[in-house]
């Protein structure tokens, strides 16, 4: 199966580099999850395309507006686990497309996407996460 395009809202299954993991000098993230892709944007004609992500998590927050919970129906949706999830606001991941961390979903071999979010909850996502960074409280983590 080839790779998709990436665009805003995708989810997609990474392995996301948390800040923690990087303070204490890991290159290589300790866990694959679904993650959404907030900005596709392209850097030229042979750069590719940079794409920042906001992780997925069974992990509620310890500071509620750190996190946005995803619906049960919409977790359905897209084939997560009947578990809670939430998307976290305050850590993202920047990397070339497809870079080294895509991978495919388990189970599923060659597909690398959930599908799209709801054009709702990516607007909520993508607000807060722009007034996350006007605060100067966001942390973007280069993975390129």
């Amino acid at each position: 199966m080839s790779l998709p395009v990436p665009s805003p809202g995708l989810v997609i299954r990474y392995a996301f580099l948390w800040s923690h993991e990087r303070r204490a000098g890991a290159d290589e993230a300790t866990k694959d999850r679904p993650c959404a892709i907030v900005v596709a944007t392209p850097r030229d004609l042979n750069m590719g395309i940079r794409v920042i992500v906001s992780p997925i998590t069974h992990r509620p927050p310890d500071v509620p507006a750190d996190s946005i919970e995803i619906a049960v129906a919409i977790s359905r949706n897209l084939g997560l686990d009947g578990d809670r999830h939430w998307l976290r606001l305050d850590e993202l991941n920047r990397f070339i497309w497809p870079g080294y961390d895509l991978r495919a979903i388990p189970g599923r071999p060659g597909i690398y996407t959930y599908g799209m979010m709801p054009r709702d909850l990516f607007e909520r996502l993508r607000q807060s996460i722009l007034a996350r960074e006007k605060e100067k409280r966001l942390r973007i983590q280069a993975r390129d």
